[in-house]
């Protein structure tokens, strides 16, 4: 099995490679464009997992702003994430909480100030203990952006999965958020093999206006080949690792439905990633007065149109 191994400041985890679709099952959900329902998903996907009998623990890393606990109706916790990053309890499944849903737990995300820019060693901890909850399914509700924070927990998932809406602006910020989580995971990939020559051509690659051979992936491996050869064809390996699935939530329209193409498109020209798959959530106007209710839909209706597409995502991501 190929290893990552996170290494900023001197020291060093590892974890499986990500996005690979048979393994361990954390999930790591993600809107870079805020409000286009990451956690009503997160939420909801959580509860049809569990009703399939599996175990699910899912855990708000949306840092600083949580609100899943709210969508899922959890009114009260013992402990919350903050109790952990603060060291006040030494073991994250101590922080689990029962959500009233069989087989399913949450982990409640705090407010204290500053938890989005956690201290690194704190981060690690964090992810070894992410790693290691007893549970079968374990869903990560990452925060919006692309901070290095939200980039590397997605990193350390299993499986990545990207939302957006069909509107362009969000599509041009899930590119975006693809395209630097793989610069972060290939900037790794160089420190671990102590490679100044393809870090600098990675940071070149950033500034496509004064280097434009390196805006396509296709031009970056032909430099690199020049740099290290070795090192490009494994680039070009970990390129074929690379597997998303994005959701385009809230489609109206037939062609909203297709904007996952664009994304599709975009990755395939310009990254030359070429594995992902689309999947699609119909606009559903229950979902607002289930939210107001503070009742996840999966329980006010299950058979509504947003619990019956939220149950064939689950199918897709753990059941084929």
């Amino acid at each position: 099995m190929n290893l990552i191994h996170i290494c900023d400041q001197g020291e060093r985890i590892s974890i499986a490679s990500p996005f690979q679709k048979k393994g361990n099952a954390t999930l790591a959900i993600v809107g870079p464009k805020g409000g286009v329902g990451k956690s009503i998903i997160s939420a909801n996907l959580a509860i049809a997992l569990s009703n399939t009998g599996k175990r699910v623990i899912a855990v708000d890393l949306d840092l600083g702003a949580a609100n899943l606990h709210a969508i899922l109706g959890v009114r009260e916790s013992k402990y919350t994430l903050d109790d952990f990053v603060m060291n006040k309890v030494n073991d994250l499944s101590q922080v689990v909480s029962e959500t009233g849903v069989k087989n399913l737990g949450i982990i409640c995300g705090g407010d204290v100030p500053g938890i989005a820019n956690m201290p690194y060693q704190r981060k690690m901890k964090l992810i070894g203990h992410l790693l290691k909850l007893d549970s079968e399914i374990i869903i990560l509700d990452l925060g919006a952006g692309a901070s290095n924070n939200v980039v590397d927990f997605l990193i350390i998932a299993q499986r990545g999965l990207i939302v957006t809406t069909p509107e362009v602006p969000s599509l041009l910020n899930v590119y975006s958020f693809i395209k630097t989580t793989i610069f972060r995971r290939l900037a790794f990939h160089y420190k671990n093999n102590n490679s100044p020559g393809m870090l600098d051509l990675l940071e070149n690659a950033r500034n496509p206006e004064q280097y434009p051979r390196l805006k396509m992936m296709e031009g970056f491996l032909e430099e690199a080949q020049k740099i290290d050869g070795k090192l490009a064809e494994s680039t070009s390996r970990l390129l074929e690792g690379f597997f998303f699935f994005i959701v385009v939530n809230r489609v109206q329209k037939s062609e909203d439905a297709n904007a996952g193409a664009v994304i599709q498109n975009l990755m395939r020209k310009y990254l030359n990633i070429t594995s992902s798959t689309i999947m699609t959530i119909r606009e559903d106007d229950e979902v607002r007065g289930a939210v107001a209710k503070l009742t996840p839909i999966m329980l006010e209706n299950p058979t509504s149109t947003f619990s019956l597409d939220i149950m064939q995502i689950a199918g897709e991501l753990y059941c084929n």
